[in-house]
């Protein structure tokens, strides 16, 4: 009978580690078309043109406002662990722009300054509507429909 205990209590032991353990493990999340440079490397200036970089790269993520031959390629990747908020693990926007012809005019890897804006949490007060519970118990009084003389 004691052998028998202590096998379930090693077994349970290491399931918990084991579940443990696997809660630590983080969750990764691609959003976006992370371009690769092995596929920037098909590309070449002056040559390629609208077709090649839609059949290498894909759909852009989003086109210039105020110019249409210019398109950005935006890719990122989190990192979450627990409850803790997403880290940013690998970012990239790419600029491909192509001339009214619609050859490749540049292709330029972007790298700006990211900014860390912190999450906050609170919530917005909504006024007006405030009520006690003496006057939520009271307001229900002479509310009430009386019987019908029928």
């Amino acid at each position: 009978m004691k052998q028998k205990t202590k096998i379930f209590f090693t077994l349970t032991l290491i399931l918990s580690a084991v579940l443990h353990l696997s809660a630590c493990t983080p969750t990764i999340a691609k959003r976006g078309n992370l371009v690769e440079n092995t596929q920037l490397d098909k590309l070449t200036t002056g040559q390629s043109t609208r077709s090649d970089v839609l059949r290498t790269l894909g759909s852009p993520t989003t086109k210039s406002t105020f110019d249409s031959n210019i398109w950005y390629y935006i890719g990122q990747e989190t990192e979450k662990r627990g409850i803790l908020d997403p880290k940013v693990t690998k970012e990239r926007i790419i600029m491909v722009a192509l001339d009214e012809e619609g050859t490749v005019e540049n292709i330029e890897d972007i790298d700006r300054a990211r900014m860390s804006i912190p999450y906050i949490r609170d919530k917005t007060p909504t006024h007006g509507t405030e009520t006690t519970i003496v006057q939520q118990f009271l307001g229900n009084l002479g509310k009430f429909n009386p019987p019908s003389a029928e």
